[in-house]
């Protein structure tokens, strides 16, 4: 019984970092191809977009922090309808709070997260969109594993460059599965 235990975790482990990996590598193949080619169509814009994250840990995570808090980049590709296509990368921050074991009161270190998205935005109306990412995300702290991230998202943007987004992300693999409910608020550069 514990060898199929270890088993099934190590094909999880396996599994998940396959997946990362080829969606990440799929996402920068993509956006190479994409910024090779040039600009010629009206109405089609690339944008860099700075952002500064919040949100609220939740399933495993949030026994351990009860605040996110981050930055990220993002790099844009608005087509002439109303998709455009992201890729989105950063650090997240989960601020450990203080844990008391034994009558002793102590803080462990923040856990830390990069994540390497590609998305889609599809606007609604002239402002709202909703939006889908999927990637891979990178633990800094502790086990240091690699998470399948999957977000959808709703938000606000407009063509002067000011972006605010709600969404859930889904942190999953090696057996520690957790979520964060974030809202991203970001002002886009045309380049």
């Amino acid at each position: 019984m514990i060898y199929l235990i270890q088993t099934k975790t190590q094909f999880m482990n396996t599994s998940t970092k396959w997946i990362a990996s080829a969606v990440t590598a799929v996402a920068i193949f993509f956006g190479s191809n994409v910024m090779a080619q040039t600009n010629t169509n009206p109405g089609e814009t690339w944008r860099l977009g700075i952002g500064i994250e919040g949100g609220i840990p939740t399933g495993n995570r949030s026994d351990f922090s009860n605040f996110a808090l981050g930055g990220t980049a993002r790099l844009q590709y608005d087509t002439k309808s109303n998709i455009s296509l992201m890729l989105t990368s950063g650090y997240y921050n989960m601020f450990a709070k203080s844990q008391t074991i034994g009558g002793t009161k102590y803080t462990p270190n923040d856990a830390g997260l990069v994540p390497v998205k590609a998305g889609i935005k599809v606007f609604a109306t002239e402002n709202i969109y909703f939006s889908g990412e999927a990637g891979a995300g990178f633990e800094t702290n502790y086990a240091k594993n690699t998470k399948l991230i999957v977000s959808p998202g709703i938000g606000y943007a407009n063509y002067k460059g000011l972006d605010i987004g709600l969404r859930y992300e889904n942190f999953s693999g090696q057996s520690d599965s957790y979520g964060l409910v974030g809202l991203r608020i970001a002002y886009g550069f045309k380049l």
